[in-house]
């Protein structure tokens, strides 16, 4: 118990007396610091319920308290005040931005397809060591100019036209290594080789194919001289013709039948047709279909470059051009060739029947000769020296042709830079790198500017660049044989690549002159291409964009430019076959073509005599080109494809079988659902990009989704009725069968006799209108477009049409 006491003695003597302390409650701001400091504190103990703040003070001298009234009550007001501050500055700052905010996207808005800049998402795109600052649109560019070097260009053309290309070769699997070689140098992602085993036609050097005379009792007479043996015309039949000759200008269906509508007959004869206008397997699948026995294909000097300045073809060179109404190994159609798979013994419906061969002017000048005959109408005249021309007939002549068939190997190189964001989405670039002779303008400029494309995306992504999409560069063997390359790989991964490959551009054919400009395209590219062209210099015009060099001539840029894919581009296998959208640029002479192309005169040397020294400068300008379209196709966060614009084709389309509506009204036929097709098309369109254009396009997910949506829709013109393997080229608008629009048009047009259908096989082989085979096309066309038009609606609730 005295212990006790004195404890609580010590405890009194410790404890501060009234007059030491006071405790006051604590009012504003200082209650807010120690209410915030609790919730800093929530994972602690908590305070009891009913704490309140308190503040400690020491004891005050007397007489001191009036004067630190004042000090006192200005640190209360200014802690009262100090949140209505902070909130007003906030307010202000707030309302600044948005009117910053709005002010940017009413100019964005303004500016048009300018503003679809690389995406906004701008701070991703650099590397996690780069200390640069954001890159935009004009940044890129920038960078991708300062990169891309012209000196390297003209050096590896001349170097590539040198070497021996031809498929199979041993120089080729040279090259080959050699870039692949360049490619690990550049240190892409991923590099990587594939080998087909193809079915290639080549010249019997024991038995090279012969011409000659026959007399009237059928002996053969004198051999001509073929003066170019080794030109020689791919998958030709073998075997022998014989026949009267006829001439028949450029071998088209329209040439044919002018032919028999001046009583001179195509069928059992040998035809002489000029190089140009189509290709060489069109000229020989025309004449097979109006009954010829074989082809003889020479150049005129009237389809090429003429005057004392003008560089022309050689009258003794032949031309070379392969005969496959198709693409890819005609042996194994719809089946790639790997690892030479045993596959069922069939061929593709493109190979001629009939034997062709290719002449020069001189033996062609011989031949013209001796036609007689109706004279050839005066557009059909030449510049031969033969005056007239003659439509014949004329002697006999025996053509004997003794190609044979290989396996060859042939080898595609790939390089790959992975996207960032979406890898699985491809961006494919290529170019063909074989050539029959030294294919300077015909392989070796892409091969080039493809390396060079290479070279200069590496050092962009090393210097910060970040692309969303892959990009995917590829160098294709087997060109010269019809794309024999680029096909194999699509038939080989089409489950693959019709899901992923987002864009193909080709770099084939892309300097042929320097006059003109041919974009060769989807129509799904069409108005990115026309933006492209606004920032590309004109390598010939100082002070001009490519789009006013072309607008000058004709204030249509799209009817100036714009061509369709030609079945001898790998971008037509990409489109029709695949259905990715695919484009090909093209510079051109004005006036008459190239004349070196295909021949062994397509050198390093006359290729920069053709364009006056400005080889360097014009396949910069298609590198400019092809690059910045890369930049835009890979690194936009919405593909820029105009996915509408098919609507207004399809129409264009079908607005030629109007005038037939009283013909089929008349048969209790309409056209009525290919309308109705068109109009859902153009609904679900349009209804896609509303959805687009009030859509946040920093939602991921969101874009994802469209962009999916938009990169399939030339998949979506692909007829999903016709077999692959049979009918390759599906494209209602672009292939080629029973199942387009195209053959769909001629076979109305066979409902008034000697009206344009004329030109169709069909005529050539005597056959008309058939009701029930209209409504198999009718029905092919439709469900095709009303597919399209559903599959660009999305989800199958969210279809609306009254088909």
């Amino acid at each position: 118990m005295e212990q006790l006491g004195g404890l609580l003695r010590r405890a009194q003597r410790l404890s501060p007396g009234p007059s030491q302390t006071i405790y006051k409650r604590v009012e504003g701001s200082q209650q807010g610091r120690l209410e915030e400091e609790e919730e800093e504190g929530e994972e602690g103990t908590e305070p009891p319920a009913h704490f309140f703040p308190m503040e400690l003070r020491g004891p005050e001298p007397l007489g001191s308290r009036p004067a630190r009234q004042n000090p006192g009550l200005w640190a209360a007001a200014g802690r009262r005040a100090a949140p209505y501050l902070v909130l007003t500055a906030l307010l202000i700052f707030t309302g600044a931005f948005l009117l910053g905010y709005v002010a940017f996207r009413g100019s964005c808005q303004a500016c048009g397809d300018d503003v679809m800049v690389v995406s906004e998402d701008v701070n991703d795109e650099l590397s996690p060591d780069s200390h640069q600052g954001t890159l935009y649109w004009s940044d890129l560019q920038a960078m991708f100019l300062r990169f891309l070097g012209e000196g390297r260009l003209e050096d590896t053309i001349r170097q590539t036209s040198l070497r021996e290309r031809v498929a199979g070769s041993a120089g080729m699997a040279a090259l080959a290594q050699d870039i692949r070689a360049e490619l690990l140098r550049q240190r892409l992602d991923h590099v990587w080789m594939d080998t087909h085993y193809v079915g290639l036609q080549f010249p019997d050097p024991a038995r090279p194919n012969t011409l000659h005379w026959v007399d009237a009792s059928g002996k053969l007479g004198e051999q001509l001289p073929l003066e170019d043996p080794d030109v020689y015309c791919p998958y030709s039949a073998t075997g022998n013709a014989t026949g009267k000759l006829v001439y028949a200008h450029y071998g088209r269906p329209e040439d044919l039948q002018e032919l028999r509508a001046r009583g001179v007959e195509p069928a059992g004869r040998l035809l002489l047709v000029r190089l140009g206008v189509i290709n060489f397997a069109q000229k020989v699948a025309s004449a097979q279909d109006f009954g010829a026995q074989g082809v003889l294909i020479y150049p005129d000097p009237a389809d090429f470059s003429q005057g004392p300045h003008k560089l022309s073809l050689s009258s003794h060179r032949a031309v070379y051009g392969h005969v496959h109404l198709g693409t890819g190994d005609p042996y194994t159609p719809g089946f790639p060739s790997f690892n030479q798979t045993q596959f069922p013994p069939v061929q593709s419906s493109g190979l001629p029947s009939i034997p062709a061969q290719p002449i020069s002017a001189d033996i062609a000048s011989l031949l013209l000769r001796k036609l007689e005959g109706p004279v050839a109408p005066q557009e059909w005249q030449g510049h031969l020296p033969v005056s007239p021309y003659r439509l014949g007939p004329g002697p006999g002549l025996h053509l004997g042709v003794s190609n044979h068939r290989a396996s060859t190997p042939i080898s595609n190189i790939f390089g790959c830079i992975e996207g960032r964001s979406e890898p699985d989405q491809y961006v494919v670039i290529g170019a063909q790198r074989d050539a029959w002779g030294p294919g300077a303008a015909k392989s070796a400029v892409g091969t080039a500017i493809l390396l060079e494309l290479v070279r200069t995306f590496s050092s962009m992504v090393s210097n910060g660049f970040q692309p969303r999409r892959s990009l995917l560069f590829i160098s294709w063997d087997g060109g010269d044989f019809g794309s024999v390359g680029s096909m194999e790989w699509l038939e080989g991964y089409l489950s693959v690549l019709h899901l992923k490959a987002v864009v193909y551009v080709s770099l084939d054919n892309a300097v042929l002159g320097d006059d003109k400009f041919h974009a060769k395209t989807s129509p799904l590219l069409i108005g990115l291409i026309e933006n492209i062209l606004k920032q590309v210099d004109s390598p010939n015009r100082s002070g001009q964009t490519l789009y006013e060099q072309v607008v000058v001539t004709n204030h249509s840029w799209e009817a100036e430019v714009i061509r369709p894919l030609p079945m001898d581009s790998s971008a037509y296998s990409f489109t029709a076959f695949a259905g990715v959208p695919a484009a090909e640029f093209s510079f051109l002479e004005d006036g008459p073509a190239y004349p070196f192309l295909h021949t062994k005169d397509d050198t390093y040397e006359n290729l920069h005599r053709v364009l006056r020294g400005r080889l360097p400068a014009v396949a910069q300008a298609v590198a400019q080109l092809a690059g910045q379209l890369l930049i835009r196709l890979s690194h936009d966060h919405l593909l820029p494809l105009d996915f509408g614009r098919y609507g207004d084709v399809v129409l264009r389309h079908i607005g030629s079988l109007n005038e037939f509506s009283g013909d089929l009204k008349a048969r209790g036929l309409t056209l009525q659902w290919v309308y109705s097709a068109r109009g859902d098309y153009i609904r679900a369109a349009e209804k896609l990009r509303k959805e687009i254009y009030s859509s946040e396009e920093s939602d991921e997910r969101l874009m994802r989704m469209y962009n999916v949506r938009i990169m399939r829709v030339e998949f979506y013109f692909l007829s999903q009725y016709v077999p692959p393997a049979d009918s390759p080229f599906r494209h209602i608008l672009l292939g080629r069968g029973d199942h387009t629009l195209h053959a769909l048009l001629d076979h109305v047009r066979l409902l008034r006799a000697g009206g344009p259908g004329a030109t169709s096989s069909q005529v050539a082989r005597g056959l008309g209108f058939q009701e029930s085979r209209f409504r198999r096309q009718l029905a092919l066309l439709t469900w095709t477009l009303q597919g399209a038009a559903n599959a660009l609606s999305g989800d199958v609730w969210n279809i609306d049409n009254n088909f």
